[in-house]
């Protein structure tokens, strides 16, 4: 007898080694639009073929339809892969995962993208780019088919802030039609559910350094008769916060240096006009030294999570250790760290003891200035912070003392 299991086995193989290209669409209920999408992806197909010689497929990323979106897609030539996590970058990660091909074609089933415009970008991944974008401003937005505060607020400002953080340097991060290497795919780790997902792919593939190619998309409007997934705002919000959760730099580097930065000018020059260096008494009293006090010991907290962070997102493969930070790392063991933390503890009861014994010797008369005490407070606050702070990363760096080997070889 004949094993038909295996036979199917062999024959899906053989397809599947026969499939360079594989077009990815996310689908829920979209039964309207998609005769029209997979006969458009299907043309696609037949331009990639003619121009590179590569063999494709239509993927439906099924994401729980009900309204027998399956069934027409499989009657259209699709293959379809039900995915039950349930969101757009779900969708899209399952159906990704469940393609055969090399290079991925991803765009929404909503008849808002054009499949053909995809032909280049294969051509760009096949060439050697690991992700290429399409842009909608490059390539034309019909009337109606992007609301006014997505076309001209939204996108533009999130593609901006994505640009300044993360140096993508596109200029349409949320375009729904792009092609990436499947290698390269698997290599970012991705698993944002939601319309986030379209800023995760950009993000990671910058921060691992993939090569990222852009080309003129067109957008038209969907052939829904229902409204679309997306919740400008909700969604916004979503890519937003994104944006800074993969950002230790901007979410908590920036911040600590502004704020370091200037409660340590005030403290200095408060200093230098007590110690009689600078004239006159200066331009900050009390209130202004509690200030530079908060500021200064709030700047230090915030840089520790940024260097926690950053190492997380190491460990997790997200970015790439950069020769800065390795150099910043390469002493930093927790027992030093603990150390400098004691140090800083010392020092801080030192100048308290020294600030007491002279309120001691001046019958308790309200001491002059407050530069003392704020400046001991400061000092035995990031004491404290980094002691917690050598912990904390010991932990991030693989519970081990040897944060930064432990981070590089994880």
């Amino acid at each position: 007898m004949r094993d038909i299991g295996s036979e199917m086995l062999i024959a899906m193989r053989q397809r599947a080694q026969a499939i360079d290209v594989s077009i990815v669409m996310p689908c829920l209920d979209e039964v309207e639009s998609l005769p029209h999408c997979i006969a458009n992806a299907h043309d696609a197909l037949a331009r990639i073929k003619a121009q590179y010689g590569f063999g494709g497929e239509v993927v439906i990323a099924d994401n729980g339809s009900t309204d027998g979106s399956q069934a027409l897609a499989e009657a259209l030539g699709a293959r379809v892969v039900p995915v039950v996590p349930r969101g757009y970058g779900a969708a899209i990660i399952g159906g990704c995962e469940g393609a055969f091909g090399r290079y991925l074609l991803i765009g929404d089933a909503d008849g808002s993208y054009d499949f053909t415009d995809g032909v280049p970008m294969i051509g760009r991944v096949a060439e050697g780019a690991d992700l290429c974008m399409g842009s909608r401003f490059k390539g034309g937005v019909a009337r109606g088919a992007m609301p006014w505060k997505n076309r001209y607020i939204g996108n533009p400002a999130l593609t901006g802030i994505l640009n300044l953080f993360f140096n993508a340097k596109i200029d349409d991060a949320h375009c729904g039609l792009r092609a990436i290497r499947r290698d390269a795919l698997l290599t970012l780790g991705l698993s944002s559910s939601g319309m986030e997902f379209a800023s995760e792919m950009v993000i990671k593939a910058s921060l691992r350094r993939l090569r990222i190619a852009e080309v003129p998309a067109t957008l038209s409007i969907d052939l829904r008769n229902r409204g679309p997934h997306l919740r400008p705002w909700r969604d916004g919000w979503r890519h937003l916060r994104y944006l800074l959760i993969m950002s230790p730099t901007w979410a908590f580097g920036i911040p600590s240096a502004v704020s370091m930065t200037a409660g340590t000018i005030i403290l200095a020059v408060a200093l230098l006009h007590q110690l009689a260096i600078l004239p006159g008494t200066g331009p900050f009293g009390s209130s202004w030294l509690i200030v530079a006090g908060f500021l200064v010991t709030c700047g230090h907290g915030a840089g520790v999570m940024a260097a926690a962070m950053h190492l997380h997102s190491v460990r997790e493969g997200h970015r790439l250790l950069t020769r800065r930070v390795i150099r910043i790392f390469r002493v930093a063991r927790m027992e030093i760290l603990l150390l400098i933390g004691v140090v800083l503890i010392a020092s801080s009861l030192l100048l308290g003891g020294i600030a007491a014994w002279r309120w001691t010797a001046s019958d308790f008369a309200a001491p002059g200035s407050v530069l003392p005490i704020v400046g001991a407070a400061a000092l035995g606050a990031i004491g404290l912070q980094t002691m917690f702070g050598a912990i904390m990363l010991a932990i991030v760096g693989g519970s081990s003392g040897d944060i930064l080997p432990r981070i590089r070889h994880a």
